[in-house]
């Protein structure tokens, strides 16, 4: 039931901090409550939101100006109005785009990186892998410091099932690209194996110090120019 003014006029409420019997427009609406309105009015919800940022140690909001035209955005960061072109999109926000410009999200980004995970490297194993790097150094040195495929010293890539997000080993460049090439498919994999024994053009040794240039597969005859 809302609260009553003392003339006895419907649809007013009293905010407890200011002591105002104020219209019920000067509340913000809380479902969760009988009334269906918020406890303190609009002034007064702001100055509390306000001082408990403070509280935590969260900087006020800081505004342009100057009027920011249509089209366009000011960036808290650098202070600069930009188009809104120079802003990332995200729905998050009711205007459809970050607060900052991209410089300055990028650059927001890359200090808390640094700052919460020491680097961008932390972040993104642990992020995408679920690993830190202290994992994937232990990971690397179970496999000797070498590529799981091919052998190479030192590899960086870390190799994971695409299905279950499982890790499989650490790779060299080439091949973790190869295996996405191929989409993780043994079936393939096997074909190209096939494809590389049994096709290929090969050196038969048909003369002491004679070779010749063949494919057992196709059976086809190289040229005289080749």
């Amino acid at each position: 039931m809302r609260l009553m003014s003392d003339s006895g006029d419907s649809g007013m409420k009293r905010c407890p901090q200011c002591a105002q019997v104020l219209p019920s427009t000067e509340f913000h609406s809380n479902k969760r409550r009988s009334d269906g309105l918020a406890f303190y009015c609009k002034r007064c919800a702001s100055e509390r939101s306000e001082a408990s940022c403070r509280k935590r140690g969260i900087n006020a909001q800081r505004r342009s100006t100057e009027p920011v035209p249509s089209g366009s955005k000011w960036c808290p960061d650098c202070g600069t109005v930009k188009p809104l072109a120079d802003f990332a999109r995200t729905r998050a926000h009711s205007s459809g785009y970050h607060s900052y410009c991209l410089p300055c999200h990028n650059a927001r980004g890359k200090e808390s990186k640094e700052r919460l995970y020491g680097g961008s490297r932390e972040y993104h194993l642990r992020r995408r892998y679920g690993i830190d790097q202290a994992v994937f150094d232990e990971l690397l040195a179970e496999q000797g410091g070498v590529c799981a495929i091919c052998g190479v010293e030192d590899p960086q890539h870390l190799d994971h099932d695409h299905r279950t997000g499982w890790v499989r080993g650490i790779l060299c460049f080439n091949c973790n690209g190869g295996l996405g090439q191929f989409r993780d498919d043994p079936v393939f994999l096997a074909g190209a194996i096939a494809y590389l024994k049994g096709t290929t053009w090969q050196r038969l040794l048909i003369h002491p110090g004679v070779f010749q240039m063949c494919s057992p597969m196709r059976g086809r005859r190289p040229s005289r120019s080749s």
